[in-house]
């Protein structure tokens, strides 16, 4: 039987084609092992939820209820009168809001410096900016102290939100590879109606940069939301402190008491669980398309 040049031939593909039950077998494994993992994603969030809601007789029984009976929702408004905790929230969306904006300005000037414009040692210095990614925080944090508190910003958010607007290597990095893969067509065609630099950064490369923006600026918000290292070191002030020192706070002084821990717990996770599903399409398109899927 003749066959084309270049083509495979029939029975060689039947031959190398995984008979239907072995791939059914497969198909199944696969799903089976990422329910699983998704199980165990979820059940934290699951128990942590459900504990908020439950009785005082309830928290601590073997075997454990999975579902309260009956629901105490009075759990959440018993929980925020302990600590101001909408205080706490209003000061961490501060933190968080001024941080995004000034990672996603800076970090996107500098990506765009590396990704589109020729100057010397470029490879370098690009190099050189990785590099700072293997230093942990707990290397520079006394450093940092020093400095901040011989300027006199500890006890403020300055610490906090002023370094933001000097980059980050990694969101640096995760913008650099987007802005690769914009045809540099659109560049040059700019450069030819007289565009500068800078107009070709604002009126192309960010329009063009928005799944990769919005993924650094839910990158930034979701650290700074998290951050307690950094908010326990320079806040000094209980009306500055965020959620995650808030949080501490509760259980320090309230720990036994899970439904309300649990229930503040909650009320301090919400805003991250529908932030991403708000942006979970722009995300994943970002995360994409500058490569640092899988």
């Amino acid at each position: 039987m003749s066959t084309q040049p270049g083509t495979v031939p029939l029975s060689r593909q039947r031959a190398t084609r995984k008979p239907r039950g072995k791939r059914y077998a497969s198909s199944f494994v696969k799903h089976a092992v990422l329910i699983l993992l998704g199980i165990s994603f979820v059940f934290p969030l699951f128990w942590m939820i459900s504990t908020s809601v439950k009785p005082s007789f309830e928290q601590m029984v073997w075997p454990p209820v999975w579902i309260p009976h009956p629901f105490q929702w009075s759990n959440y408004p018993s929980a925020m009168k302990f600590e101001p905790f909408l205080h706490y929230i209003f000061n961490t969306l501060y933190y968080c809001i001024a941080a995004v904006i000034g990672t996603v300005l800076s970090c996107s000037l500098v990506a765009y410096g590396f990704a589109r414009i020729e100057f010397p040692e470029r490879g370098f210095l690009f190099f050189l900016m990785l590099a700072t990614m293997m230093l942990p925080f707990q290397v520079t944090m006394i450093p940092l102290f020093v400095l901040f508190k011989n300027i006199g910003w500890v006890g403020s958010f300055k610490p906090l939100i002023i370094p933001c607007f000097f980059g980050n290597a990694f969101q640096i990095f995760l913008l650099r590879q987007f802005f690769m893969t914009i045809p540099r067509s659109l560049s040059e065609a700019a450069y030819m109606d007289g565009a500068s630099e800078f107009k070709i950064f604002y009126r192309i490369i960010l329009p063009l940069a928005k799944p990769a923006l919005a993924t650094v600026a839910l990158f930034q918000f979701m650290y700074c939301w998290n951050d307690f290292l950094g908010p326990i070191i320079y806040l000094n002030n209980s009306s500055l402190y965020t959620i995650s020192l808030g949080l501490q706070q509760y259980v320090s002084s309230y720990g036994t008491q899970w439904g309300l821990l649990m229930a503040a717990s909650t009320v301090a996770t919400l805003p991250l669980i529908i932030l991403y599903f708000l942006t979970q399409r722009t995300f994943i398109e970002g995360i994409s398309v500058t490569g640092l899927k899988g």
